[in-house]
């Protein structure tokens, strides 16, 4: 039989699993606790967490919600980072400060229910956030409109130029 606080930690896991939208493995050694502070603060901004939890017990966790597994991801001293719905922003937090400390390395994750590899959790940092993508829709649709308005303003005045040149030439 387990010990009740072993069991605890897993209803931990489980809650924190089910409450995301995905997670990222890190290793985190040689992090301070000031940096790991830091990390912690810009993942929360970020609307992510980190937390470090045992293994096993990430991968016990991982099979009984009946998600896939990540086990050569969770070897050594690693943490997981919780994301609720962006994973590029979380992404983009700690691969800023893996830059800036040095000391951060991406062992992969699950995302959207399929296992990403540390090579695709960098790809997913460089990818532009949410509302940077809305902007650049926003701004194709407004060009779009703009250059359709154009178009038919150009067709009424090369009309009316035209009606105004044939007139001309009847007059003289």
């Amino acid at each position: 039989m387990p010990a009740q606080s072993k069991i605890d930690m897993l209803e931990k896991v489980s809650a924190s699993l089910e409450a995301s939208a995905g997670l990222f493995v890190i290793d985190y050694r040689g992090l301070t606790v000031k940096e790991t502070q830091e990390l912690r603060r810009g993942l929360r901004e970020a609307g992510a967490h980190m937390k470090v939890y045992k293994n096993n017990l990430v991968r016990i966790a991982l099979e009984k919600a009946e998600m896939p597994a990540i086990d050569d991801c969770l070897e050594g001293t690693v943490a997981c980072v919780f994301y609720d719905s962006d994973p590029a922003a979380a992404a983009k937090v700690i691969k800023e400060t893996s830059k800036k400390l040095n000391k951060i390395e991406f062992r992969g994750g699950i995302t959207d229910g399929q296992v990403v590899s540390a090579e695709e959790v960098i790809a997913i940092a460089d990818l532009p956030s949410k509302e940077q993508l809305l902007g650049q829709i926003a701004g194709l649709i407004n060009g779009f409109a703009r250059d359709i308005a154009v178009c038919v303003n150009g067709v009424s005045s090369g009309l009316a130029r035209s009606i105004q040149q044939v007139s001309e030439q009847k007059a003289a």
